[in-house]
């Protein structure tokens, strides 16, 4: 299935309905770059899927991710302004 989706001025786009409930996405998503372009993935629940994020967060501790995480949205308020 391939559709036409519009990039907002804030650079967002909509995931379709239909893929939504196809592949059970609800509030959050995995992004990935992948060599055939952008991988969007649902966040499994943590309880369901034990140690499925590991690869993704490279072994950060609960310091570094809550860190980078307050970083990346210092930089999203300033780009707003």
């Amino acid at each position: 299935m391939s559709q036409i989706v519009s990039i907002t001025s804030k650079d967002q786009a909509t995931i379709p309905k239909e893929l939504r409930e196809k592949y059970g996405m609800k509030d959050k998503a995995i992004v990935m770059e992948t060599p055939e372009g952008i991988l969007f993935k649902p966040l499994p629940p943590p309880c369901s899927e034990k140690g499925s994020l590991k690869t993704l967060l490279k072994d950060k501790t609960a310091k570094e991710l809550v860190k980078e995480a307050r970083e990346h949205e210092e930089r999203r308020e300033k780009k707003g302004e």
